[in-house]
């Protein structure tokens, strides 16, 4: 299912390029993250031609059709605009940002920035709650979180990035390894981040494509025969994957699934994306005694990749479902999330205001800064309360 029989496009070809210079001006911080130079392009579009045109006939170099990642943006859409169905800031909130939307409007911006729901409706719909997946046994949770998105600019920077690397990849390597690469980083992410990050609602695909970042990277060293100027391509990868965690310092952003999602596709690469070795593709139709399929080295990497996978994971939901905090046992891992400064506060414990109801008078004060507000306002329902106790902590 979804094979062609044209040539396998190598992932970085000349097409990735062109796409490259036409998204990356829009979104860079992201897009950025499969742009190699020109001449980097041209010496491994080479490298791998040649390789790829002995290859046919050899499972691993069929050719695909790139629709599962395609079918991924569209579902990520669809839950994106439930998500907003069942918010209904009119109703529920009163306060909300582009009003015209009617129940599809958002949340003002003043409590979401990224022009979408409220913390309440994403935590309804699925979100990463720490003290719900431990206490409540909805473990469930650490998959849905990664088809929820905070809001509009959330969903677009995922997706465009999704489809610019995803497609690629799935056209190389089919439909069943990418997919399973895409979901178990995802996955992955979401158990370090719930780690962590304690506190928070934790949503988004970030996980699951930082995961596919880390594939790229890791397919290059477990292919290591077909590549030319490997050392630059491995340099150009990481500094671009060291930018975007870099960029997950900042507050609000959870960096932990970015570098749980980072870390098990990276191990997941050498185990889904190995391929037969150039000497192999070579002498495979030749008479006498041919080479292995696999190079020692390549069967290492498969080994201590599973092993660390099945170990990691293991540890991890043992860890989670024990309610440990992984702050406890490391007291500087904090600052890989975000690193305070004068310009913003690393606070991430939710937002909590006291409430008084004198007629139709209602008076809130914020816990965490001790702000107080006044509103004219009888007996709000809980989601009108959530949305101004949020602004007010802000």
């Amino acid at each position: 299912m979804g094979e062609k029989d044209s040539e396998t496009a190598p992932i970085w070809g000349k097409t990735r390029q062109r796409e490259s210079n036409n998204t990356q001006q829009q979104y860079p911080m992201d897009v950025e993250s499969a742009s190699l130079s020109g001449q980097q392009h041209r010496s491994l579009n080479r490298s791998r031609s040649s390789y790829e045109e002995r290859g046919r006939g050899v499972k691993e170099f069929r050719s695909w059709l790139a629709w599962l990642i395609p079918c991924f943006v569209v579902a990520n859409v669809v839950v994106f605009v439930i998500t907003m169905y069942v918010n209904n800031c009119p109703k529920k909130s009163g306060d909300c940002f582009a009003d015209f939307l009617g129940r599809f409007s958002f949340q003002n911006t003043r409590e979401n920035p990224l022009l979408g729901p409220s913390s309440l409706t994403l935590q309804t719909m699925g979100g990463l709650d720490v003290k719900k997946v431990v206490k409540q046994d909805e473990g469930w949770r650490l998959l849905s979180c990664n088809w929820l998105h905070g809001g509009v600019v959330h969903l677009l920077v995922n997706m465009l990035t999704l489809l610019f690397i995803g497609i690629r990849m799935e056209r190389e390597f089919g439909f069943i390894r990418i997919g399973l690469l895409y979901l178990i980083s995802g996955f992955g992410g979401s158990i370090l981040s719930a780690l962590f990050l304690r506190s928070n609602i934790s949503v988004g695909a970030s996980g699951a494509v930082f995961g596919l970042l880390g594939g790229m990277l890791s397919e290059i060293f477990i292919n290591w025969t077909i590549y030319s100027n490997k050392v630059v391509t491995i340099i150009t990868l990481v500094l671009i994957v060291a930018v975007n965690l870099g960029l997950g310092v900042l507050p609000g952003v959870d960096n932990f699934a970015h570098i749980g999602g980072f870390a098990t596709g990276f191990l997941l690469g050498f185990v889904l994306l190995i391929r037969p070795h150039y000497g192999w593709i070579n002498q495979r139709n030749a008479p006498g005694a041919k080479p292995h399929r696999y190079k020692m080295y390549q069967g290492i990497f498969w080994t201590i990749s599973l092993l660390l996978l099945v170990a990691g994971f293991i540890a991890g939901l043992i860890f989670l479902f024990n309610n440990v905090d992984g702050n406890e046992h490391c007291s500087w891992c904090h600052y890989l999330s975000c690193v305070p400064t004068s310009k913003w506060s690393c606070n991430r414990e939710p937002a909590s205001c006291t409430t008084t109801q004198l007629g139709n008078q209602f008076s809130m004060t914020c816990l965490r800064n001790g702000k107080s507000a006044s509103y004219i306002l009888a007996n709000p329902p809980d989601s009108r309360i959530n949305s101004l106790c949020v602004q007010l902590c802000r």
